[in-house]
């Protein structure tokens, strides 16, 4: 699979590749638009980001001591959900959310249980496979 390259004109940092990667690949190579392009990059440097200070508040705890030694909520807690809202933002303006990239709940639900079906099908075709001793 022959992956899109990152505008010249946008930048994306290193550990935001991955999410670029997996961006790109959620529509045909030709659907993208350099506009949407430029979008994805925001949207990859902000999960990149949102990583990023997850990792910070897990190190730091959610719970914080303050100047004055009071202990507080993690104030990047309050970042960590201004990304979160932009991503989801992002996400819906590209169109590659859930239920653009892999339809109504509802029938997710029904390709779930068929997939389960088929799984149980094959898993008791497997019990009538002689296997050697």
């Amino acid at each position: 699979m022959t992956l899109i390259k990152v505008p010249e004109h946008v930048s994306v940092p290193q550990e935001a590749m991955p999410f670029w990667n997996s961006l790109v690949q959620t529509r045909a190579k030709e659907r993208w638009t350099l506009p949407d392009l430029e979008i994805a990059a925001h949207l990859a440097k902000s999960k990149a980001d949102l990583e990023r200070i997850h990792k910070e508040v897990a190190e730091e705890g959610d719970l914080v001591i303050n100047a004055r030694g009071t202990q507080i909520p993690n104030p990047k807690h309050t970042i960590l959900e201004t990304i979160s809202r932009r991503i989801v933002q992002l996400s819906r303006l590209l169109q590659v959310h859930a239920e653009a990239t892999q339809g109504k709940s509802r029938d997710q639900v029904k390709a779930n249980k068929a997939q389960a079906k088929a799984k149980d099908s094959l898993d008791s075709l497997d019990e009538l496979i002689a296997r050697p001793n």
